[in-house]
Order: C-alpha cells, then structure tokens, then sequence
C-alpha cells in the first residue's frame, strides 16, 4: 500500500489497538489465479502475532491455502470526504481515512483450536451486549453441527503497514478547521475522523 512518509503510523501498539476495535477485514488471497477477497471478522490475540477467523466451507478460498498461504488482510477505519472549502487557500478536495494492512501466512485449524478461536470472537463482541452468548452457554451438540459449516483460520503476522490519512500537512489553523467542519457534519464517520485528529495534535480544539 502507498503511504505518504507524513501518514504513516508506525507505532505498533496503537495500530493493534485499531486492529481490537476495527476488526470486520478484507481478506485477499488468489483462488484459482485469480484476486479473491472474502469480508469476515478476525480476532487480533493477546500477543498480538495471530488473527483468528473462519469462513463458510462453501467458500473456495480456504482451499488453496495450503498451496499459497500468503494472503493480505485489510481493516478499515472511519474515512470521509474532506472539502477544500474549508481551507483560506485554494486547494483540491481529499480524503482522510484510516487503514491497516496486514500480511501473512495463514493455515487451517480444526478441533479445539477452532473451538477456542470461536469462544475468543464471541466473547469480544458480546461483552457489552445486556445478555451475551457465549460457545459454552450453547448446547454441545448444536456447536458441532454449526461447526461442520465453516473452516478455522489462523493468520500469522509478517508485515503490518498502517496509514493515518488524517490532514497531517495542513497548518494548524485549517487542521483547526477541518475539525470543526467534521464535527457539525450529522454523521459519525466525519465525527470519528474529527476524533482522530484530535487526538493527533490535542493542544487544537
């Protein structure tokens, strides 16, 4: 992915941090020669080396893994259009999103691996639900039938490129700007990216 050197975000812990909070990804691999892209959950785990997953057994994907296991996975964060109206000197109009890629290999798992890796995607996104559902609440015969519908995945990490479009290379006074403008925008993808910001460079409100 090209990254302009003033966008790229290289500290590791808090990319991995967006990779906990943004975790519905793109996953690319080539199936039968060609670009093959499947949108799925994956699980960052607690060492944060691995992605856990899986994917439907109908879809074709997993079954070339064995014979190129190298694959991408890209998350997406918030993103939304910037206008150039809000600068004092002419410009074009742009773009600020948030986006990681992660490059790896990735293999089949099966049995308490599978099992563990399905506890472990459940148990993150349930827990601030009022009545969460976990793997070991439901019943031990209906999770081994719904098992035989998918295929675990596990990706290990080679390569992370992060990059934070967030109007770096604006002076204080338009980043100043930009951020008002998101801020009174009605949805919340603009209030995210404002958030962003802000977070960058805090002594601007």
């Amino acid at each position: 992915m090209y990254i302009a050197k003033i966008n790229r975000n290289e500290n590791m812990d808090e990319v991995k941090q967006f990779l906990r909070q943004h975790g519905f990804a793109i996953l690319v691999s080539t199936v039968e020669g060609k670009p093959w892209a499947t949108h799925l959950p994956l699980h960052l785990s607690a060492d944060g080396n691995t992605f856990s997953g899986h994917v439907a057994r109908g879809n074709k994907q997993w079954k070339e893994l064995a014979a190129q296991p190298e694959v991408l996975a890209i998350f997406q964060g918030p993103h939304t259009y910037i206008s150039s109206s809000w600068y004092d000197h002419e410009n074009v109009p742009t773009w600020n999103y948030i986006a990681v890629h992660v490059y790896g290999t990735m293999r089949i798992i099966e049995g308490d691996a599978l099992i563990d890796s399905l506890r472990q995607l459940t148990n993150h996104y349930e827990k601030n639900s009022p009545r969460p559902v976990s793997v070991d609440t439901m019943s031990k015969k209906f999770v081994e039938k719904e098992v035989l519908g998918i295929v675990g995945l596990e990706l290990t990490i080679s390569r992370m490129e992060a990059a934070y479009k967030l109007s770096q290379n604006r002076d204080n006074k338009t980043y100043q700007e930009i951020m008002k403008q998101l801020r009174e925008r009605p949805d919340e993808q603009s209030h995210q990216v404002a958030a962003a910001m802000q977070k960058l460079r805090p002594e601007i409100e």
